[in-house]
């Protein structure tokens, strides 16, 4: 008598490497060119909005430091040339009617400035004691003149940075005022950039301004970082990075 023999279950060749991919993506891992497991990614959430319905009020009228202004108390200058101007001159009195023009707030200039500009006498570069920067004079509009480029530091850090032009009526305008801690300014090709400082030593916050016609001041183009090598000190050599 012979017994029946036992049946073999057939199992199609494809099977067998499909099913050990299968299991592999299932246990979250697989070879180099296969599946991996990132792990838990977290949930993603959209963001949260602070203080949603409160906004600040806008600027009173004449007090938006983003907007060109004739500098008042100056002569018009012959020529439309600011070669022909006194940078102190013009500094002090833009900073003075600023103040003036605030009250004292702040909006348009730190109200240390003109006590500081105290500091400086009468001569061309203000005295050894006078803490504004010497005046640089660059094309920074494309109209193939000059414009007057000029700080006072307030302290150790903090500076007020103005840009003047002259119009074809021989009035001295300011077309840029910015607070800033200047890490640097840098002028090229009629861009105009400001470096500060951020709360990481090896960044840098770059500020870029052109010249915008239909405003007729320095707008920001684009704000960017820059990395650099800090020194420990707060402050970074561009030309490490």
């Amino acid at each position: 008598m012979r017994l029946p023999l036992p049946r073999v279950l057939a199992v199609p060749v494809l099977a067998v490497p499909v099913l050990a991919v299968a299991l592999a993506a299932a246990a979250g891992c697989a070879d180099v060119e296969g599946l991996h497991d990132e792990g838990d990614l977290g949930t993603v959430r959209a963001p949260q909005t602070l203080w949603k319905d409160l906004h600040p009020d806008p600027p009173p009228a004449g007090q938006d430091p983003g907007t060109a202004a004739v500098v008042p108390g100056l002569d018009k200058v012959p020529g439309a040339d600011m070669r022909d101007a006194n940078a102190l001159e013009v500094l002090r009195a833009d900073l003075t009617s600023s103040a003036r023009q605030d009250g004292g707030t702040g909006r348009l200039v730190d109200p240390r400035a003109v006590q500081r500009l105290t500091l400086c006498d009468r001569s061309a570069d203000g005295g050894p004691d006078c803490p504004v920067r010497p005046a640089v004079l660059r094309d920074v509009t494309g109209d193939g003149k000059e414009e007057l480029i000029t700080a006072l530091d307030l302290d150790g850090r903090l500076s007020e940075l103005r840009v003047y032009t002259v119009r074809d009526d021989g009035a001295i305008t300011r077309i840029l005022s910015r607070r800033a801690v200047l890490e640097g300014v840098e002028v090229a090709a009629e861009h105009l950039a400001v470096r500060e400082p951020t709360s990481n030593p090896d960044e840098v916050a770059v500020s870029d301004y052109v010249w915008d016609p239909d405003a007729g001041i320095m707008n920001l183009s684009q704000l960017t970082l820059d990395t650099c090598h800090g020194n420990g000190s707060g402050s970074c050599d561009p030309g490490k990075g």
